[in-house]
């Protein structure tokens, strides 16, 4: 069974990159745009625009695979602002001061950083073409049926 486990995970981690992104990515839009229930912040306003753009930045990068550690560095970085400049003075645990969504997408984006897009990643399909180009047409192995 591990060993059927281990096989899917690029699979399964490529699904929760693609989940998390979204939700950020919307997250995001709906704060700058008053989509999706939300309600637009005003252009320029600290720290709200600024984070509002990095999350439909960073969560669009992290959804389609793409520099996915670094966006997932700069998105962490900002959730755990978040948490601790927005959050945290309200009270100390997530659960009473609201900030269980900042919270959580401040570690799902950290895990990403470590792990990468997984499959299904535009990442992962440059790193493939490049290193295809690097590697002498001697040295690759035809592909068979």
């Amino acid at each position: 069974m591990t060993g059927r486990l281990n096989s899917a995970q690029p699979y399964a981690l490529g699904l929760f990159r693609i989940v998390v992104g979204l939700l950020f990515a919307c997250h995001g839009a709906s704060s700058l745009f008053g989509v999706l229930g939300g309600q637009s912040v005003e252009t320029g306003t600290w720290p709200n625009w600024y984070a509002a753009v990095i999350e439909l930045v960073g969560g669009s990068l992290v959804l389609l695979g793409l520099a996915t550690r670094a966006a997932a560095f700069v998105s962490s970085g900002a959730m755990a602002y978040a948490y601790f400049k927005v959050h945290q003075p309200e009270a100390l645990w997530p659960i009473q001061n609201s900030g269980e969504g900042a919270a959580m997408f401040c570690w799902a984006m950290f895990l990403l950083i470590f792990t990468g897009s997984g499959a299904f990643g535009l990442d992962r399909l440059f790193a493939k073409r490049s290193s295809a180009q690097r590697e002498p047409a001697s040295e690759r192995t035809p592909v068979t049926a």
